[in-house]
């Protein structure tokens, strides 16, 4: 199964080197949508996870019901009973096959945008067989306008392929870090593997192998595969490369590069050890390096295992197993309003798409720009338009504009890990704390910005824009970056403005 390429962006380092993309090479000029063949299309255009478009109108939720996991890595600590961290592996209460169809029935009518069910931990699905797939054919009775998916480490992979398609499933993600057991052994201490735990390079070779071995069966069945992998420096982040180009040539459609999680507070033991995450530079860097072979997920929240509503929120408190019990809901008028509210906003997708092909079209009558590319900040709360207040912002999305046109790159958390406006750790408040976060960034566009935030954005160099309230991301970014250019705004060279900031 050979999928099209939908981007082939040269890398950070390749921008500045050049002053900014070649002719065709990026923006978005072409819609990665329009390229995708009709049945493929139709399998990603509703799911959060699988389309960049998507995540801004639908929603997601994972239900915890799997525990146990047939693996160890080091960037992994699972917590239960746990409401404040954010992150794969955690979650509040694991639920029973009943407590997770009840769950998921309850939030598909209180959140009707929701799309997208996955199981994804704290364990490993696969490696809790019974849990994962009675949840499953339970769902696809009783919700069958919900799309179901799967996240995986792939050792027992191979052996649930047929499973996986008897339940309609056509949406898996495994985890693959590499393909060289010397580093896999880095990665891994150990996995449990027919009954007996494996250590080592020996346990990596056998785990890289089914891993492979289950992509290939997925494919073989016309299922979707998305790849995540951590990028993790000093031990695969120059190897990610050689994973994606792997990975693509076996049909897999996506591939989502994330950074390592590595806070001591969370008891990993690369957190005890100290090992580093990625900078976002060495990320993009790393992430628009692939994107030569492969199609890449820039968006990815890395989600905990009992996330509920849209991709960077979280109302997993809504919907505890003793809220749900006085709950009072009319399942039929529900789905039937799902139904109305689906059609809705697919057609406003289509219209925006065709919109922006449009505008897109008349941009390549007009002279091109020969200035450098920019990175820039934005605070929405969804549905593609500038939306948020800066001070409310948990999160920024990141655009690069250039000459070629808007492209998003990832996301930025901007609240910190002890809440709250008070001195914590290094003695930073929670504004300066997310004014670090935007490092490299040199514009933020919000609905509106406060007399304090915004002279602290300046003097970081970051400029503070409020003037786009409301309209679309990809429109208003572009004019900004107009409004630079033609200020002469652009003509400092950005590692200049890295340092200022």
């Amino acid at each position: 199964m050979q999928l099209p390429v939908l981007n082939n962006t040269p890398s950070h380092a390749e921008h500045e080197a050049k002053g900014g993309c070649e002719a065709s090479s990026c923006g978005t000029s072409e819609n990665q949508m329009d390229s995708l063949p009709d049945s493929i299309r139709e399998k990603v255009q509703n799911h959060p996870c699988y389309s960049e478009d998507a995540h801004h109108y639908f929603a997601r939720m994972h239900v915890a019901v799997a525990p146990a996991c047939n693996i160890q890595c080091h960037y992994c600590n699972r917590k239960y009973d746990c409401s404040n961290e954010s992150r794969p592996g955690v979650v509040s209460e694991v639920l029973t096959p009943d407590q997770a169809v009840k769950k998921t029935m309850a939030v598909a009518a209180n959140i009707p945008q929701m799309t997208v069910l996955g199981i994804a931990g704290p364990g490993d699905p696969l490696a809790n067989p019974e849990r994962t797939f009675e949840t499953f054919r339970r769902l696809s009775l009783e919700a069958p306008d919900i799309k179901l998916c799967v996240s995986t480490n792939g050792l027992a992979l191979p052996e649930s392929v047929e499973e996986l398609a008897k339940h309609n499933i056509d949406h898996v993600t495994i985890t693959i870090n590499c393909v060289d057991p010397e580093i896999g052994a880095k990665i891994y201490p150990w996995i449990f593997w027919n009954n007996k735990r494996i250590k080592g390079v020996k346990g990596a070779k056998i785990l890289i192998a089914q891993q492979q071995k289950g992509l290939e069966m997925l494919i073989a069945k016309g299922i979707l595969v998305k790849v995540n992998s951590v990028m993790i420096p000093g031990v695969n982040d120059q190897h990610l490369a050689e994973v994606s180009r792997v990975v693509k040539a076996k049909g897999a459609f996506l591939h989502n590069v994330m950074p390592l999680i590595s806070e001591p507070e969370h008891g990993t033991f690369y957190g005890v050890m100290g090992q580093r995450g990625p900078t976002p530079d060495e990320l993009q860097d790393l992430q628009d390096s692939c994107s030569g072979d492969m199609n890449m997920m820039r968006h990815c929240r890395q989600c905990r295992a009992d996330a509920v509503g849209m991709l960077g929120e979280d109302r997993g408190d809504e919907f505890t197993l003793d809220k749900i019990e006085v709950m009072e809901i009319d399942y039929e008028a529900a789905m039937e309003k799902r139904k109305v509210i689906h059609l809705a906003i697919q057609a406003e997708m289509d219209s925006k798409r065709l919109e922006k092909a449009e505008k897109a079209q008349q941009q390549k009558q007009k002279p091109r720009l020969t200035t450098r590319p920019v990175l820039m900040a934005v605070a929405t709360s969804g549905q593609g338009v500038i939306n948020l207040h800066f001070g409310h912002a948990k999160e920024f999305l990141i655009y690069e504009a250039s000459p070629d046109g808007v492209r998003f790159i990832s996301h930025r958390k901007a609240d910190q890990y002890c809440a709250g406006d008070t001195s914590c750790g290094d003695g930073e408040t929670t504004l300066q704390v997310t004014i670090r976060a935007l490092a490299g960034c040199e514009a933020v566009l919000c609905s509106k910005v406060g007399y304090e935030p915004w002279e602290m954005l300046e003097a970081a160099g970051i400029a503070p824009n409020g003037e786009h309230a409301m309209e679309p991301i990809e429109e208003a970014v572009l004019a900004v970056y107009k409004e630079m250019a033609t200020a002469g705004k652009l003509d400092a060279k950005p590692e200049a403005i890295r340092a200022n900031a």
